[in-house]
C-alpha cells in the first residue's frame, strides 16, 4: 500500500510541476513559455497547458440537456475547484436566461480562488458570433469577472463560406478582423478567435485569416475540428503547419477543439498538444452535440499517466474529477456509459479471475491509475446502524472534502438532519452496511431536493397495491408548498397523515418530517398498467398538469446487492399538442390526466421545455415518485421563469411605448 501511494504521489508531482502561480489569461501569456523556453530558474521546464472547459456552452448543446441558471452556477463553482483555467459559461446572445447565467457566473464564481493551485481565479468566457451585437452582449455578461474573455468565431471552410454564409474569402477575413477589433475596442484584452470548421479549411487561407486576427488583437487561436472529421495525424499536422506558417504565431496561445464523431476527439487533442497547442477545449464526461467533445478527464489523466511523454503540465486537482463528473452527469441527465474511460462504473472493475488475482497481489498489475487519484469513493464499509450523528457528520466531511457539496450542506442544517434520517433508515435495512457510494447517493438526493429550484411539491407518503392478477393502484400523499395550491390543480383534498390501513405501505424518506410551514397535504389515488404508471398517474391528478410527457425513465442500483439503494432518473417535457379544450371533457369536468410514454425527447429545439428529475431510495417505487415530483418541480420552475421573463419584457415594451408617446 505504501509503495502504491508513493507511486501515485510521484505521478502527480511529475505531471504538475510546482511552478509559480500561472495566470492563464493572455495578458500574462507572454511570460509563459510556448514551444520553447525555460522556467525562471533557467532549468528546462514543461509548458503550462490551459484547460478550457466548455461543458456549460458546447456541453449544454447535447440533445435534451437544459440547465437552469442555478445549476450552471453550481457546476461552474465545482469547475473552479477542479482547477479549470477557463470556463466558457455560455452563449449570452442566445437568450435572456443564458445571458443572466453567464453574468451570474462572472459575478459569483469569477472571483473564487478556493482549491486553485495557481492562486488565481478562473477566466470566465462568453461565446459570440463575429457580429457586434453578439460581442457586445458577451462582454456585458463576462465583464464582471476579474479575468474575462470574449470568444468569437467565424467559419472558414469553403463549404461553409459558400453554402452557409454565402460570402467570399476576402469578406471572411474582413469580418473576422472587424470582430476582433470591436472586442478590443470594448476594453477586453483577452480575445479568442475560432475559425469554425478549421479541420476542413484550406491551410494557406487559414494562415491568412489567423494572421489578420493576430494583428487585430486576438490572443488565443482555437482550431476546431467542428465535425470530428480529422484523424490524429491530420489534426496534428494542421496544428504544426499553422504554428509554423502563420505570421505572429509566437504571440498567441494555440488551442484545440475536437469533436468525437469518429471516436478520435481525445487522440486528436493529444496530437494537437504534441504539435504545439497549449490550450485544450474540453467538457466533463465528453458531453456535447452529436457524439460529444473531448473529455476533460481523459486528457488530464493521459498527461498524468505519461508525464515524460507530453511537453506540458496541468494544474487540475485530479481528486476532484469524480465528483465533478458526477455533478455534471446528474445536472445534465447525460448518463455515463459503464465502460467510459476514467469515470465509467467499470473503469476500475475487474471480472477476469486472472486480473482479479493480479490486482489483489499488486494493483499496478492491471491498474495504470489508482482510483483514489480521481477521488473515486470506495465500496468499503464506512458506517453502520449504530453510528451516531457526530460520526456521521465527520465521515461526510471527510469524503466530501473541499467540494460544492460540502458548501451546500454546511449552509443548510435542515438538509443535514434529513440526510442523517435517510442514512439511519438505510442503515437499518441494508445488512451489508453503508458505503461511501451510498452516502454520495443520499447526499445528492437530498441536495437535489433542496436545490435553489423552487420546490412546489414534496412526497409525503406512498402506498402501492400491485400484482400479476390485479390492477396496480397507487395512493399518493404530497405536501403542496405553493401556498395557494398548484396551478390548475384539483380542489384541496385534506387527508390524514398516512394512508389508511393497508399492509405493505411504502413510506417516503420524508414521511417522518414535520409539515413544512404553510404546506397543504393533498392525497389521491390512481390505477395504472403497472406500479410506476399508477404512481405517475396519481401524481398527475394531484398536481393538475396534463401537458407533460414522459420522455425517459431509468433505474439502477447505486451499489451491489439486492438491498442496495435504487436511483431513478426521469425526463419529462411539455406536450405541444395539449390544448385548453382538451383539458375538459364533454360535461365540462376536468378530463383525466394525459400520461404518454414517448420513445425520444423532442428534436426541435425551443419548442418544448424539458426537465429531468432524480430520486434515490431503498424502494425503487419511492425513488420513482421522488424523481417524477422533482422533474415536475423543475418544469414548473421553468414555466414560472418563462412567465416572469415575458411579463418583464411586456413591462419594458410598455414603458418604451409610453416614453415614445411622451416625446
Amino acid at each position: 500500500m505504501t509503495s502504491e501511494s508513493s507511486s501515485s504521489r510521484k505521478r502527480t508531482s511529475t505531471s504538475e510541476p510546482s511552478a509559480a502561480a500561472i495566470d492563464p489569461s493572455p495578458a500574462a501569456a507572454a511570460s509563459v513559455p510556448k514551444r520553447s523556453g525555460t522556467a525562471p530558474d533557467s532549468t528546462p521546464a514543461k509548458q503550462k497547458l490551459v484547460i478550457f472547459d466548455t461543458s456549460l456552452r458546447d456541453g449544454e448543446q447535447s440533445p435534451g440537456v437544459t440547465l437552469t441558471a442555478d445549476e450552471k452556477v453550481e457546476i461552474a463553482r465545482q469547475l473552479s475547484r477542479l482547477g479549470v483555467d477557463v470556463c466558457e459559461a455560455g452563449f449570452p446572445i442566445a437568450s435572456l436566461g443564458d445571458f443572466e447565467a453567464v453574468q451570474r457566473i462572472a459575478k459569483e464564481v469569477g472571483p473564487l480562488t478556493s482549491n486553485r493551485k495557481s492562486g488565481k481565479p478562473m477566466v470566465i468566457a462568453g461565446l459570440a458570433r463575429a457580429v457586434p451585437a453578439d460581442i457586445q452582449r458577451a462582454y456585458d455578461a463576462v465583464k464582471h469577472a476579474p479575468l474575462h474573455r470574449i470568444h468569437t468565431f467565424l467559419a472558414t471552410s469553403d463549404i461553409h463560406l459558400k453554402y452557409k454564409l454565402r460570402i467570399s474569402r476576402e469578406e471572411c477575413i474582413t469580418r473576422a478582423t472587424a470582430a476582433v477589433q470591436f472586442a478590443r475596442s470594448l476594453g477586453c484584452e483577452d480575445i479568442e478567435f475560432s475559425p469554425e470548421d478549421a479541420g476542413r479549411s484550406d491551410k494557406e487561407f487559414l494562415c491568412e485569416v489567423l494572421a489578420a486576427v493576430i494583428r487585430a488583437g486576438a490572443t488565443t487561436l482555437n482550431i476546431p475540428d467542428t465535425v470530428g472529421y480529422n484523424t490524429p495525424e491530420e489534426y496534428g499536422a494542421i496544428i504544426r503547419y499553422l504554428t509554423t506558417h502563420t505570421e505572429g504565431a509566437d504571440k498567441v496561445i494555440w488551442s484545440t477543439h475536437c469533436h468525437n464523431d469518429l471516436g478520435l476527439a481525445t487522440a486528436n487533442t493529444l496530437a494537437g498538444i504534441m504539435n504545439g497547442a497549449r490550450q485544450v477545449e474540453v467538457t466533463m464526461n465528453g458531453i456535447g452535440e452529436r457524439a460529444g467533445n473531448t473529455a476533460l478527464e481523459e486528457v488530464v489523466m493521459a498527461i498524468h499517466t505519461h508525464p515524460s511523454t507530453f511537453p506540458v503540465y496541468h494544474t487540475i486537482d485530479t481528486q476532484q474529477i469524480y465528483i465533478s463528473s458526477q455533478l455534471v452527469m446528474k445536472k445534465t441527465g447525460m448518463t455515463i456509459q459503464p465502460n467510459k474511460a476514467i469515470v465509467g462504473a467499470n473503469a476500475f472493475s475487474h471480472e477476469s479471475g486472472i486480473h482479479q488475482d493480479g490486482v489483489l497481489k499488486h494493483k499496478e498489475t492491471y491498474e495504470i491509475i489508482q482510483p483514489e487519484a480521481i477521488g473515486l469513493p470506495s465500496n468499503s464499509l464506512v458506517l453502520g446502524k449504530h453510528s451516531g450523528r457526530n460520526a456521521f457528520r465527520t465521515r461526510i466531511e471527510q469524503i466530501l472534502g473541499d467540494s460544492v457539496y460540502a458548501d451546500k450542506l454546511a449552509s443548510n442544517p435542515a438538509a443535514f438532519e434529513r440526510l442523517f434520517a435517510s442514512f439511519k433508515r438505510l442503515a437499518d435495512t441494508k445488512k451489508s452496511g453503508v458505503t461511501e457510494q451510498d452516502l454520495y447517493a443520499l447526499l445528492d438526493d437530498q441536495l437535489n431536493i433542496d436545490s435553489s429550484v423552487k420546490e412546489t411539491y414534496r412526497l409525503k407518503t406512498l402506498q402501492i397495491v400491485s400484482g400479476n392478477a390485479v390492477a396496480a393502484t397507487a395512493t399518493v400523499a404530497l405536501w403542496d408548498l405553493s401556498g395557494a395550491g398548484a396551478p390548475g390543480s384539483a380542489p384541496d383534498r385534506s387527508a390524514p397523515s398516512t394512508p389508511g390501513g393497508a399492509a405493505g405501505a411504502n413510506g417516503s424518506s420524508d414521511a417522518a418530517d414535520a409539515p413544512p410551514p404553510g404546506a397543504v397535504e393533498r392525497m389521491d389515488a390512481a390505477i395504472g398498467h403497472g406500479p410506476v404508471h399508477a404512481i405517475f398517474s396519481a401524481i398527475n391528478r394531484l398536481v393538475g398538469l396534463r401537458d407533460q410527457l414522459l420522455a425517459s425513465f431509468e433505474v439502477k442500483a447505486v451499489t451491489e446487492g439486492s438491498d442496495a439503494l435504487g436511483k431513478v432518473v426521469v425526463r419529462i417535457h411539455e406536450d405541444d399538442s395539449a390544448s385548453a379544450a382538451s383539458a375538459m371533457d364533454t360535461d365540462g369536468e376536468a378530463a383525466s390526466p394525459r400520461f404518454t410514454l414517448v420513445a425520444e425527447p423532442p428534436t426541435t429545439p425551443g419548442i418544448r421545455e424539458t426537465a429531468q428529475g432524480h430520486g434515490t431510495d431503498e424502494d425503487i417505487l419511492v425513488a420513482s415518485a421522488k424523481a417524477y415530483i422533482n422533474a415536475i418541480n423543475r418544469l414548473l420552475d421553468v414555466k414560472r421563469r418563462r412567465a416572469d421573463a415575458a411579463a418583464a419584457s411586456s413591462a419594458t415594451a410598455a414603458t418604451a411605448v409610453n416614453k415614445h408617446v411622451d416625446v
